[in-house]
């Protein structure tokens, strides 16, 4: 896959983050809209009763109604978003809290937002890698995977590859959604990095407005060698 031009294509199209969840809201909202850019970004249409129900067959190993312990283990993507995933404090995942988590996306009516994330390996940023977003699957085809690269110190701004996108001019970012988060480094054709961050992954973020990293400009991948 080829690499983005982040300098000029997020010069063009792309806020930063703000530190607030209503001010990111307001300001992305603009940008969705603004005059002389594209027409508003829509959110991608997900049935959220349908996509909830297919978490629960894809994650619910022993149908006991909750997605809990070693099977959310298995779940990166839905343990990341834990702390507004999980409505009751329980520490399991529920149908309905998939659901309502779902819904909430799509009435904050947003269709992308910037993405930037930093990558550590053993406490010292990671050039050179390849970071990618894998939407789950249970969402659907209308949510599509992103992808960066790191540079200054381990930093990478994650984005639809312009052949994913529905049009020639639909602005970077991801859309709001449950990912896998994978992240490669290859070196005379060798992977330098541990199944377990990509083949393998355990890593996964939420990408909505109210997540806590997103929230905090800190989103951070911390990988160790061994």
């Amino acid at each position: 896959m080829s690499r983005l031009n982040h300098a000029n294509f997020f010069r063009r199209w792309t806020v930063a983050v703000p530190t607030t969840g209503a001010l990111g809201a307001s300001l992305l909202a603009a940008l969705a809209g603004c005059s002389g850019g594209p027409s508003r970004v829509q959110p991608p249409s997900i049935s959220a009763s349908g996509a909830a129900s297919e978490a629960m067959t894809a994650y619910d190993k022993d149908s006991d109604g909750f997605i809990a312990g070693a099977e959310l283990d298995a779940a990166p993507a839905l343990k990341a978003a834990m702390a507004t995933l999980d409505a009751d404090s329980d520490g399991k995942v529920s149908e309905a809290e998939i659901e309502q988590r779902i819904e909430a996306w799509q009435e904050k009516g947003l269709g992308l937002m910037s993405v930037t994330c930093r990558v550590t390996m053993d406490g010292k940023g990671l050039d050179g890698a390849t970071v990618v977003f894998e939407p789950e699957p249970f969402l659907g085809t209308n949510v599509k995977p992103g992808q960066g690269f790191t540079s200054g110190g381990g930093m990478a701004t994650t984005s639809i590859l312009k052949e994913n996108r529905p049009s020639a001019d639909y602005p970077p970012g991801l859309q709001f959604g449950l990912y896998k988060v994978k992240i490669s480094k290859q070196v005379n054709g060798a992977e330098t990095i541990p199944a377990k961050y990509n083949t393998e992954t355990i890593l996964g973020q939420q990408v909505s407005t109210d997540d806590p990293a997103i929230e905090a400009q800190a989103m951070r991948f911390e990988l160790k060698s061994k």
